[in-house]
């Protein structure tokens, strides 16, 4: 499907040149390198009127350490309820200091702590590396709750695009191993299916990220598994999953014009088949990540206001016991 800038809402029609002369920049091995060599220059921004602190956390299958942001309420009195947080970029870019805009929004909704980890992307290290990184980032913060200040049975894991899938992933493989209580996960326009067998994954060709920006992004981060024709695990692409007994309860959206609409749906359908309780919304004429790449747009604005507001109800639900406790 060809997208042109008619079909778009009207707020969003101004973002229609740039952002598709952005495809390039996300669908090949040039692109990618200049695209991570301008975000370096944002590593270490803060949020202002909160504690920012940076990490190295020891990664478990390899050598290498985990640059970390935490972020937390000036003059925490007690352990909160924590955030994971999982950037996006297609497994291939980005850095946690991009999403700022909405772990903001997080910190102001909720007393929280959010921590972020700058995992390893797909050019340099494919799977299992980023889905490690954010993994081990969690056990790690499991093991570490009173340095946190954080409670150790309330995680709420968050994402956006490959970040959603990862968030995916992870909650996933909490459900198997029991290793971490999930609270509620909020995979935002997910990165889910390597497959690409939908009919928005097979030909979409829209601002921002599309059919060929996506195929060109998994064929980097299960690279190996192509290569060598092996199976590829759930926990690389959880749209292969299908069990979804014991997940926990699920926020989402997604927009029309983008590769990731109908794994999302059927994403959806697959939690609710299994009982899980779901808050999903769907926009129409809309781009991939039009919320964070067009915030002050009105359309952009409901979905910022969409996923706060649902973080809030799920927040007040799942985590009942979240006031501060008394050191």
């Amino acid at each position: 499907m060809k997208v042109t800038k008619e079909m778009l809402h009207p707020d969003l029609q101004r973002y229609y040149v740039p952002l598709s002369l952005a495809v390039p920049m996300t669908s090949s091995e040039l692109g990618v390198k200049i695209t991570n060599f301008f975000t370096h220059f944002i590593r270490g921004k803060e949020i202002k009127g909160f504690i920012n602190e940076t990490l190295e956390i020891p990664c478990r299958n390899s050598d290498t350490v985990i640059r970390t942001r935490v972020f937390r309420p000036e003059n925490q009195s007690g352990k909160l309820p924590c955030v994971l947080y999982c950037h996006g970029g297609g497994y291939l870019m980005g850095n946690p200091e991009q999403f700022l805009l909405i772990i903001e929004a997080f910190l102001k909704a909720r007393p929280c702590v959010i921590i972020a980890p700058d995992y390893r992307l797909s050019l340099e290290s494919p799977y299992p590396a980023a889905f490690d990184d954010c993994y081990d980032t969690l056990l790690w913060s499991k093991e570490n709750t009173e340095r946190l200040q954080i409670k150790p049975d309330q995680f709420i894991i968050a994402g956006h695009s490959a970040g959603g899938g990862l968030t995916a992933a992870i909650t996933n493989k909490a459900v198997d191993t029991k290793d971490v209580r999930i609270a509620f996960q909020m995979p935002i326009y997910p990165m889910l299916d390597d497959r690409q067998e939908t009919e928005s994954a097979k030909d979409m060709d829209a601002p921002a990220w599309n059919t060929r920006s996506n195929r060109f992004a998994w064929n980097v981060y299960l690279k190996d598994f192509y290569e060598k024709n092996l199976e590829v695990p759930f926990y690389a692409a959880p749209g292969r999953n299908t069990d979804f007994s014991g997940f926990p309860p699920t926020i989402t959206f997604v927009g029309e014009f983008e590769p990731f609409r109908d794994e999302t749906f059927n994403y959806v359908e697959n939690l609710r088949k299994a009982g899980v309780p779901v808050k999903f919304k769907y926009y129409e004429k809309v781009f991939h990540g039009f919320d964070m790449l067009a915030p002050e747009s009105s359309i952009g604005l409901d979905a910022i206001d969409f996923t706060v507001d649902s973080f809030c109800e799920y927040y007040d639900a799942e985590c009942k016991q979240s006031k501060p406790e008394d050191k």
